[in-house]
């Protein structure tokens, strides 16, 4: 043993002289100063406790009393219902009583929290008393307190004299916790007394073999750089004269910096020409485009939605966009807006009238922006798509489909109620009779034939089929539709004339259409003059006018034809839909027959001649149609192929023939 001992002295005597000086006397003080640390913190560690016990004394005998002060009456009056409600509210109510004991004047226990009487004896426990000194409760009101120590932990008992006027009625025993603070405060700082001893001495032993100040500043200057770097800050670099591991790692980190640093750059100008092909794209489609973000803020509007919604050069990056949007949009569109941010709806659709600025019709596709996994709302994507047109044309073709239905079943229906009368009782018609319904649904499906054939001229015209445009003699046409007409004129007893000016040159157009013109034109004349009237078909040549009624500067003169009457006339509030299909100024007082498809058609066919059909009438004077036809150019007034003012045509065979489209 003693060699043993021998043998550590010299192994420690050795390993201390290695060390330096500086080294012994910092191992030195680090003792001396560890020791005193350690006693200091030990005598205030007793010091603490002593207190602790002293204040655990003090707040269990002010505790006791208090607690016997309120259940002395209940005891008195024996009213062990309240006192087991008030006791165990007690109880419940703080964590610094353990235990309480009531004992009557014998010191037998009647009620106990955490155990009572009952659940004594429901144990088969056996009856417990009270065991303090002889006549102690009858001769003082003051508290007796002691403490002992438990399995559990210290516990300081309080025993409490329970008088009430003047009268014994007992004992009460309290069972009071050390505060848990003082005694973790005290055990902590017994614990932290013992790591920081043992702190010190690793320290010291650590910095006796390590160079602390060697590591310090590379390792200080390494933290700053994984900051910046975490920072997003990529131009970070160590320089540092350092080898080994450590020269290792500060390279590296220059290289994962470098590395960061050119992904970076790539990355955004990745994102950049993304972005700038995604603006391109969003900004040249037709439809309106706004996106939004998940407080429905605008992220991007493209010029259209702009257009739209008449926002001009309104700075719209980061509004709420329902502080922009017209008055019906937004009361349509405010609490869709809600429920697709709330993610209770994806995709929407709306069809919104607009008055202002103008008439329009708008269709509104609503949709949200997922994340990745589809489960957030991110943002809400909006499209705006400007439908008026199409609106128009359906309802036009609905409009055009019911008045044809209509003008269709009125034929239709004259002819099966005559046919089915001549069928039932054809044999007690008489000849005349049978002759005057034959007549009648004969006239009916001439009428049905017109019908029929007017609207095909209509769908025909309003088509993309493609009409020759060649040089026409325009008074072989008005000629033929006098002769035409002639015939029914005298029936009438009306005056039918031609006024036309002599050697008028021939005219671009197309002839079957132009006579289907002037026979509609005089057709209606002839309908709504007067025995005794007069119609006369014009054509004289004029100066060329542009549609607002001023000189044509790239034509001088042109062929006016006017066809004129004097019939009943046309008010001036019917005259603004007299070209619409199926108006009938007849419709008014039904005396006359007709599809009111005639002035449609006239219309169509004289635009498709790059004109207008105008209208002069008074009621009860008459009425005249008048349009203006292009003259053919002559040889010498046709420019050459690079004349740059010539308007390119579409031919269709290699006479030269010009095509009208009917588009």
């Amino acid at each position: 043993m003693i060699r043993l001992l021998l043998k550590i002295q010299e192994l420690f005597l050795r390993w201390w002289g290695d060390f330096t000086l500086q080294t012994r006397l910092m191992a030195g003080a680090t003792l001396v100063v560890s020791l005193i640390t350690s006693g200091l913190t030990f005598w205030a560690v007793n010091t603490i406790q002593y207190d602790a016990r002293l204040n655990d004394t003090r707040f269990a005998r002010d505790l006791g009393l208090l607690l016997a002060a309120n259940v002395a009456p209940l005891v008195n009056e024996t009213d062990r219902t309240e006192l087991a409600r008030f006791s165990y509210s007690f109880y419940q109510s703080t964590s610094s009583v353990r235990y309480m004991l009531y004992a009557d004047e014998n010191g037998d226990i009647f009620f106990g929290i955490p155990f009572s009487e009952a659940a004594v004896q429901n144990s088969l426990t056996l009856r417990r008393r009270m065991q303090l000194p002889e006549g102690y409760a009858e001769t003082t009101d003051r508290p007796l307190v002691r403490q002992h120590l438990t399995p559990a932990g210290e516990v300081t008992d309080v025993f409490v004299p329970l008088n009430y006027n003047g009268k014994h009625l007992g004992v009460l025993a309290l069972g009071i916790n050390p505060n848990p603070t003082v005694v973790a405060s005290s055990h902590l700082t017994r614990d932290v007394t013992i790591a920081v001893f043992v702190s010190i001495w690793v320290m010291v032993i650590l910095g006796a073999v390590f160079n602390a100040l060697t590591i310090t500043q590379p390792i200080k200057e390494l933290l700053l750089g994984v900051k910046n770097i975490a920072a997003g800050n990529f131009k970070q670099r160590i320089d540092l004269p350092l080898g080994g591991e450590l020269g290792e790692l500060i390279y590296s980190f220059n290289d994962m910096a470098e590395r960061l640093e050119r992904y970076e750059e790539q990355n955004i100008e990745e994102l950049t020409a993304e972005k700038a092909k995604l603006e391109t794209l969003v900004s040249t489609i037709a439809d309106g485009a706004i996106l939004l973000d998940s407080d429905m803020h605008a992220v991007l509007v493209n010029p259209t939605a702009r257009r739209l919604f008449n926002w001009g050069n309104q700075s719209l990056d980061g509004a709420n966009i329902l502080e922009h949007l017209p008055s019906p949009v937004r009361v349509q569109l405010t609490r869709p807006l809600f429920q697709a941010v709330q993610g209770e709806a994806e995709a929407m659709e709306f069809r919104i009238p607009l008055t202002e600025p103008s008439h329009r019709t708008l269709r509104i596709l609503l949709n949200t922006v997922l994340d990745q996994a589809k489960e957030n709302v991110k943002g809400l994507a909006i499209t705006v798509q400007d439908i008026t047109r199409e609106a128009a044309l359906n309802e036009a073709k609905a409009q055009f489909i019911s008045n044809v239905s209509h003008e269709l079943r009125t034929p239709l229906f004259n002819i099966k109620s005559f046919i089915e009368t001549l069928h039932e009782y054809g044999e007690d018609l008489s000849d005349i009779e049978r002759k005057e319904f034959l007549e009648t649904a004969n006239h009916e499906t001439d009428r049905l034939t017109r019908l029929v054939n007017d609207v095909l001229d209509l769908s025909r015209l309003e088509s993309s089929r493609q009409y020759i445009i060649d040089a026409v003699d325009i008074v072989q046409p008005i000629e033929q539709t006098l002769r035409t007409h002639r015939l029914h004129a005298r029936d009438k007893q009306i005056d039918l004339r031609q006024e036309v000016e002599p050697n008028l040159p021939p005219v671009l157009g197309n002839y079957d259409l132009l006579l289907q013109v002037f026979t509609n034109l005089v057709g209606n004349a002839l309908k709504f003059t007067e025995p005794g009237g007069q119609v006369t078909l014009r054509a004289r040549r004029v100066p060329c006018q542009t549609q607002d009624g001023s000189p044509d500067e790239t034509q001088a003169d042109c062929i006016r034809v006017e066809v004129a009457d004097t019939g009943i006339g046309i008010a001036p509030e019917d005259q603004q839909a007299i070209f619409d299909r199926f108006f009938r100024v007849e419709n008014r007082v039904h005396t006359l027959e007709g599809t009111g498809l005639g002035l449609s058609i006239v219309k169509n066919i004289i635009e498709k001649h790059n004109s207008q059909v105008h209208l002069d009438s008074e009621v009860g004077v008459g009425t005249t149609f008048w349009f203006d036809l292009a003259i053919q150019p002559s040889a010498e007034d046709t420019p050459s192929p690079a004349d740059p003012s010539l308007v390119a045509v579409a031919e269709i065979d290699p006479s030269a023939q010009t095509v009208l489209s009917a588009n």
